[in-house]
């Protein structure tokens, strides 16, 4: 993948390329959207690419940091934005659908309540889980929250994950070389974090105690 993403440095269609592959990452978990912003922040590691011409050698610069970012987290917010509105119009098969899905209802149920209360950290902890995204933007717009209560903490998760993935990439390229080392160790940060979000998403909600009942029981 290093090899194809690196040749891809030097032109545009790498910013087309990780804005399609975060776009749809909402509907397809299983694309390796992280994997992609990784290798390619990498690849940016490397300061430029060179090329070789049919006049010679040429030297490109490679992609932007910032328009790497910018770029992943718009696609984020945007994917999460339509599987958001999907949902909200999916109607009666769809909440069938998540009615039978312990996952979905579970995480329907507690982002109503985080949201409830004014709070989204759950929709930016969703983010780095796999397969997070999709059953949050999913769970909220089949619960029919207000856009405002969602959009806005969509849009600090999608900024977070770029973020932290672009610099993944940038840094472990900086520290251990713009190659597969690199790489596979940045890779591996973000599925520790993929991991520690899950144990966050699917733990139990606390609930308060009944009026009355003494607290600590």
């Amino acid at each position: 993948m290093l090899e194809s993403v690196g040749a891809l440095t030097g032109s545009p269609w790498i910013y087309v390329v990780v804005a399609l592959s975060v776009l749809l990452d909402v509907f397809l978990p299983v694309l390796p959207s992280g994997v992609l912003v990784i290798t390619a922040a990498t690849a940016a590691a490397a300061s430029t690419t060179t090329v070789t011409a049919a006049a010679g050698e040429a030297t490109r610069q490679v992609p932007s940091l910032l328009v790497l970012t910018l770029c992943a987290a718009t696609a984020s917010v945007l994917g999460d934005l339509v599987a958001y509105r999907l949902a909200w119009r999916g109607g009666e098969r769809l909440d069938r659908a998540i009615a039978r899905s312990r996952r979905l209802t579970s995480a329907q149920e507690r982002l109503g309540a985080a949201l409830s209360r004014g709070g989204g950290a759950l929709v930016v902890v969703a983010r780095f889980a796999p397969a997070g995204r999709s059953v949050v933007s999913l769970g909220a717009g089949a619960a029919h929250r207000k856009v405002k209560e969602f959009l806005p903490w969509s849009a600090v998760a999608g900024v977070a994950w770029a973020v932290y993935s672009v610099g993944l990439g940038y840094f472990g390229g900086q520290w251990l070389g713009a190659g597969w080392l690199g790489t596979a160790v940045s890779v591996l940060a973000l599925f520790v974090a993929g991991a520690l979000a899950a144990v966050v998403v699917r733990r139990p909600a606390h609930t308060a105690p009944a009026a009355g009942a003494p607290a600590g029981t």
